[in-house]
């Protein structure tokens, strides 16, 4: 996701368009999903996941990233 210091122009056309269409939001923020395989027990494969997203995946001066388990 980006940092919230960083304007999210996706997200602001998106909360604009929903509103033009009466649908009551808060705020909008346009991010990005990656899934991933990855062999091992639970926790391996989040801290792999962990450090795959923090050396690889995102950049860490204009975004955020959150590591789940998909069900």
């Amino acid at each position: 996701m980006p940092r919230e210091v960083i304007l999210d122009t996706q997200g602001r056309a998106i909360e604009q368009t929903l509103k033009l269409n009466q649908i009551p939001v808060q705020a909008c923020r346009v991010g990005k999903f990656i899934e991933l395989e990855i062999e091992g027990s639970e926790i391996e494969a989040l801290q792999r996941a962990t450090e795959i997203a923090q050396r690889v995946l995102h950049n860490p001066l204009i975004e955020t990233f959150e590591v789940k388990r998909l069900q």
